[in-house]
């Protein structure tokens, strides 16, 4: 029920039971007629607003109830002269046809059983003839409609089903290449930018000096920062960690993932820190860690040196406590 037709499906429905039940307004008081009418959408809402079929059966309870509380708000009128009139029957039956289409063919049928009981209450206990067993076979003739229909449509609407999820499926298999192929792009480009000209000076045969050798180690370590911690890898924050590498300082960069969904602010304020405690460090090593997702903490931020170890915890709220 998408899209305009499911829209035009759900005002018809609306307008039917409406049209049926409205008569009942000249009959019963207006209280008894409100909450009729109020139980009577309130089903249809339900049965084409919530999602999944079959319907869950605390909404099928609720819909399967609707019809003998229709029916006997619309009758249940003891005043001298009062008439009394079917139509809260009629538009039950189309309520549970429509649950009968949504998959509850079983529970469409107890609640015609219901609704059938409630007339035939009004009719033979409270000595009201307003012919139950002829509304009864009309209301049952419209349930059967649907429940052939239902029973027609139900392999189609399998079918249908499991063509969407696989449709779902590829897309999700096609967005994870994508994104994948998008990342292996973006390595390529970087490895081709930061090691292509070290690399054309070792395919030439050129003599490594030591401070090539250097640039050498920072560069792999910068490449595997790149693999390990990708939401870390910031041009500032890689400078920053290629600086502490040349002074001596061992880095350790990890991401397991606690980055997503994380407001932008909240990220540039974690990688804020974590080049500062990178700029700070001129021994001993700094581990920053993206923690996964879900946790109390967002990122810690660990620098151990000759003087004392130093712990930065920020949480998810934003909140930052330092312990040493």
């Amino acid at each position: 029920m998408r899209g305009r037709s499911g829209w035009v499906f759900r005002v018809g429905l609306a307008g039917t039971i409406t049209l049926y039940m409205t008569p009942a307004l000249n009959d019963v008081p207006v209280a008894q007629f409100v909450v009729a009418i109020v139980a009577m959408l309130g089903a249809g809402a339900i049965l084409v607003l919530l999602p999944g079929d079959p319907l869950p059966w605390p909404a099928t309870a609720a819909v399967i109830v609707a019809g003998p509380v229709a029916v006997l708000a619309t009758h249940l009128n003891f005043a001298e002269g009062a008439v009394r009139q079917p139509w809260a029957a009629f538009a039950a039956s189309y309520v549970l046809a429509v649950l009968a289409v949504r998959g509850r063919i079983v529970a469409a049928w107890g609640g015609a059983v219901v609704v059938a009981a409630a007339v035939g209450f009004v009719d033979i206990v409270l000595d009201i003839s307003v012919g139950s067993l002829f509304i009864s076979i009309l209301a049952l003739a419209c349930l059967a409609g649907a429940t052939v229909c239902a029973l027609i449509l139900r392999p189609t609407q399998r079918s249908l089903r499991l063509l969407h999820d696989d449709v779902a499926m590829r897309a999700a298999a096609e967005a994870t290449m994508a994104a994948e192929h998008s990342e292996r792009v973006r390595q390529l480009s970087r490895l081709d930018e930061l090691a292509r000209p070290m690399l054309e000076r070792i395919a030439r045969g050129v003599e490594l000096t030591p401070a090539d050798r250097e640039v050498c180690r920072l560069l792999e370590a910068e490449l595997r920062d790149g693999l390990r911690a990708p939401q870390l890898a910031t041009d500032q924050l890689n400078a920053a960690a290629r600086g502490a590498r040349a002074r001596g300082v061992e880095v350790l960069l990890l991401d397991d993932g606690g980055f997503a969904g994380v407001t932008a602010a909240l990220r540039a304020r974690v990688l804020d820190l974590a080049v500062r405690e990178l700029d700070a460090a001129n021994g001993g090593s700094v581990t920053i860690r993206v923690l996964p997702a879900g946790r109390r903490n967002l990122t810690t931020i660990l620098a151990s040196a000759p003087g004392g170890d130093r712990r930065t915890e920020i949480a998810s709220t934003g909140e930052i406590l330092v312990s040493t």
